[in-house]
């Protein structure tokens, strides 16, 4: 991990004017551009190298040559995330290169030459994090010009397109697992999330079931549905939560993926969709145990019923609730090893009938060994449902990670 150089201090401005320019003088010194309103970029990586350029601009055309020397500082990364309650990884310095890193501005003008910002490798990157090169200013020579402190390091959030397998649902595998007591655990603060892909919705009334996450008897239960009475809509979710509900504001479409993220810290519970709040209620303040799982709807002929016809994948069970920040940094996968991830089921196994946990926690599912009430009568019935799992993996799934 490269530490940070030290950095000039400097005092006023003096070489750079304002003739002929249209820059924004009530900021003086310089920045790297792009970082304007944000510190964050994002930096497509589509093949191997990849290359990014960075330039430093000055507020005001500059009377005299200056010279900036950019780093990269991975130590920045950790700085960022305590600040801003986001969860990014610093990229491996393997797999990424800084040339031309000494840079100029010429007399008479704004910005400087570039430095390029190249990704030579994936191959030390862990599944499921998200990267950023923070690149930054370490220097300045010539006439020291002050530095805008906001401004002074752009982070470039690595993007890459991934394909990735996901269930394929089947109402014939609509059932519950639940886990041995010794795997219960009590949440008085927690996150759920999945994303979902939907082939379609029905009207109010043609309820569509998703899953549930719950107590070993269904108790203090958070459960997932389209089309319930009192909704605007068949493709509006329900989360049906510890003592309340919810409905999202976002009428969802057919044939594309979204994250759910519903949280809940001790007084409200928050649903989010893409890592965008859409909707909230109030809480119960109550321990939520989470023992058992249910797949779909599993009471006796609801099978079929209220079968959610589509695909699901990334379910994900916390012991904290997320902030909104560390929700988009989530919306393709996690890193498994993260801060308070109880489970996560990926729900891409490409073949078989286990659904693994990638914490490594203990909390795989296995479906030949799953229960459900046949006669809705409270008597819990063994099923091997196996042969209905499927996965898949094509065109649609397709996510930005």
């Amino acid at each position: 991990m490269l530490c940070g150089v030290a950095l000039l201090t400097t005092a006023s401005l003096t070489s750079c004017n304002s003739d002929g320019d249209d820059f924004d003088y009530d900021k003086a010194g310089l920045l790297i551009s792009g970082t304007e309103e944000v510190p964050v970029q994002s930096f497509t990586v589509d093949e191997l190298p990849s290359a990014y350029a960075v330039t430093v601009k000055a507020t005001r055309k500059c009377s005299e040559k200056v010279t900036i020397r950019l780093g990269i500082d991975t130590s920045l990364v950790r700085q960022y995330n305590a600040t801003n309650g986001t969860s990014y990884y610093p990229i491996p310095l393997s797999c990424v290169q800084l040339t031309d890193s000494e840079v100029t501005i010429d007399e008479g003008a704004a910005v400087s030459t570039a430095a390029q910002v190249k990704v030579v490798s994936t191959d030390d990157f862990v599944e499921g994090c998200t990267y950023v090169i923070p690149v930054t200013i370490q220097q300045v020579s010539g006439e020291q010009e002050e530095i805008i402190e906001s401004s002074r390091t752009i982070f470039l959030r690595i993007t890459r397109i991934i394909t990735f397998y996901s269930l394929e649902n089947n109402y014939n595998a609509s059932s519950n697992y639940i886990f041995p007591d010794d795997k219960r655990v009590d949440l008085s603060k927690y996150t759920i999330e999945f994303k979902f892909y939907s082939y379609k919705f029905g009207n109010v009334g043609d309820i569509k079931r998703v899953l549930a996450i719950e107590g070993k008897n269904e108790e203090e239960a958070n459960m997932f549905r389209f089309g319930e009475n009192g909704s605007a809509g068949g493709d509006i979710l329900q989360w049906v939560l510890p003592g309340g509900r919810a409905f999202s504001t976002t009428h969802f479409q057919t044939n594309r993926w979204y994250l759910i993220s519903c949280t809940y810290d001790g007084s409200t519970f928050r649903m989010y969709v893409d890592g965008v709040e859409d909707a909230q209620a109030s809480g119960s303040g109550k321990v939520t145990p989470f023992q058992r799982f249910e797949l779909g709807m599993s009471w006796g002929g609801y099978r079929r019923s209220q079968f959610f016809d589509g695909r699901i994948a990334e379910v994900r069970l916390w012991n904290r609730a997320l902030t909104a920040n560390e929700i988009s940094t989530g919306l393709a996968s996690v890193n498994a090893q993260s801060n308070g991830l109880v489970a996560y089921w990926k729900m891409n196994e490409t073949e078989g009938h286990i659904f693994h946990d990638a914490t490594g926690h203990g909390y795989d599912m296995d479906w030949t060994d799953t229960w459900r009430d046949d006669k809705e009568n409270g008597v819990m019935v063994a099923h091997d449902y196996s042969q209905y799992i499927k996965f898949v993996c094509d065109e649609n799934n397709k996510a930005e990670q």
